[in-house]
């Protein structure tokens, strides 16, 4: 490197301002998107079937609804597909800004669509292919955004960094929860669901603001100097490292499958087994993502400490243990256990894991493919979390209860065996204090991990 290059790193490692401003734009534009994503789940369940399909049957316009909700999770590995290449390519800030406002707009125009009885068969189509783009943006989202973040903190505190990020998810949950809540209180008819789609220009707006206000990932930039820019970024990853896409698509499973099973199923299931209201899942949801934006930040910290493995399986086993716990304490049909076990699946289950993911996966990768790496095994993971709801219900018309509870054990085994087999990445487990020049790559991981044992 040259002399000011080696400048700029040195001036970049002491301040520590740096690496938190870019962790909070990341947080809140991941924030913004992941309230554009769960907005239009919420008015699904509620309003669309109504709205954008031409039925008598509100069965058949929900089922209807939630198959454009679907659709979204199907256009997620294409998001992230794109976002990986162009975040190798052109850079990890210029793909992230370009996510958020594609995701925006998408959000908006829902706000002012037409309905059924004001346009006819455009009304639903509109509105699908909406969702599409809403999916794509949405997958684009999460690589960029935690690699901007990761790639400017020092390697010492990347599991805190990294995991700043990652409390826009419930952050984004929540501020849609309270949209919802808001809108009923303001409004009525079809502006009850359009205000909350609307609103989201503001917070676009405020997001974009923020991040246009921060440097290019210093990773991506002296790999741009140096002339290490792939031509094929996304296609390269896929020849040579298609078996560790996997391996992240296997450990995300227990994280992602299992918050989609203890809040979208268990919201359901409470209602199809007398057990209590839909109210009383969505308060242990709530009440669980305000305990996240703590635990996450928690469970980061303590990732840089003792290593990203040993957090990790922390939320693993206990999704293995939790399964059938989770369950009866769900069927006592009491509001407070409900809430209590929605809570602990997403505190202890979901956030040790999540917390971390942005770190360690970003560290199993070189950086000249990293960004295509980490989105291609997210976005593969969510797409196969989306079904899972529909796999749980099934399961629970067969056997009952306890079919669901074992597919949430079984997400566990899975990302804990696959956890075990991952190389430990985190500095102050590998016993190197300080890269010379990147994050280490998934071959060198193995090797240092191998040295340490």
């Amino acid at each position: 490197m040259s002399a000011v290059s080696n400048a700029a790193d040195a001036s970049h490692r002491d301040n520590p301002a740096n690496p938190a401003k870019v962790s909070v734009a990341s947080m809140v534009g991941s924030a913004v998107e992941s309230y554009d994503f769960f907005i239009y789940g919420t008015a699904s369940a509620a309003y669309f079937g109504t709205a954008f399909f031409h039925t008598d049957n509100k069965l058949v316009g929900v089922l209807a609804s939630f198959a454009t909700l679907a659709v979204g999770f199907f256009f997620r590995p294409l998001g992230g597909y794109l976002a990986g290449h162009f975040g190798d390519r052109i850079g990890r800030k210029t793909v992230l800004n370009a996510s958020l406002l594609l995701m925006g707009t998408a959000t908006v125009l829902v706000g002012v669509l037409p309905t059924y009885a004001q346009a006819g068969i455009a009304a639903p189509l509109l509105l699908i292919l909406l969702r599409i783009l809403q999916g794509v943006g949405f997958g684009a989202e999460w690589g960029g955004a935690v690699l901007m973040a990761v790639e400017h903190a020092p390697p010492h505190r990347r599991g805190w960094f990294g995991a700043v990020p990652q409390i826009g998810i419930p952050a984004g949950l929540i501020l849609a929860n309270g949209a919802f809540l808001i809108s009923e209180q303001l409004f009525t008819g079809t502006w009850v669901w359009r205000a909350p789609f609307l609103l989201s220009v503001v917070m676009v707006a405020v997001g974009l603001f923020i991040r246009l206000r921060i440097e290019e990932s210093p990773e991506f930039t002296e790999m741009k100097d140096r002339g290490e820019i792939r031509k094929t970024p996304a296609l390269d990853v896929l020849r040579r490292d298609w078996r560790l896409i996997l391996r992240i698509t296997a450990l995300r499973l227990a994280e992602t499958g299992g918050y989609y099973i203890a809040t979208s199923f268990v919201l359901s299931y409470a209602g199809l087994a007398d057990l209590g209201t839909s109210n009383d899942v969505l308060l242990g949801t709530i009440i669980g993502s305000v305990v996240g934006l703590a635990s996450h930040l928690f469970f980061g910290a303590l990732s840089d400490r003792i290593g990203r493995k040993p957090v990790f399986l922390i939320g693993a086993v206990f999704t293995i243990a939790f399964g059938f716990p989770m369950f009866l304490l769900v069927n006592t049909g009491t509001t407070a256990l409900i809430v209590i076990a929605v809570v602990l699946a997403l505190v202890l289950s979901h956030d040790p894991i999540f917390a971390v993911e942005s770190s360690w996966f970003s560290e199993q990768f070189p950086r000249e493919v990293r960004s295509s790496g980490i989105s291609l095994g997210y976005n593969l993971a969510s797409l196969i979390a989306g079904l899972l709801p529909f796999a749980a219900t099934a399961l629970y018309g067969w056997v009952g209860w306890v079919g669901p509870a074992v597919l949430f054990c079984l997400l566990g085994v899975v990302s804990a065996a696959a956890a075990i087999g991952a190389p430990e990445t985190a500095p102050a487990r590998t016993g190197v204090a300080e890269p010379s020049e990147d994050m280490p790559t998934a071959s060198s991981a193995v090797l240092i991990s191998e040295k340490v044992r």
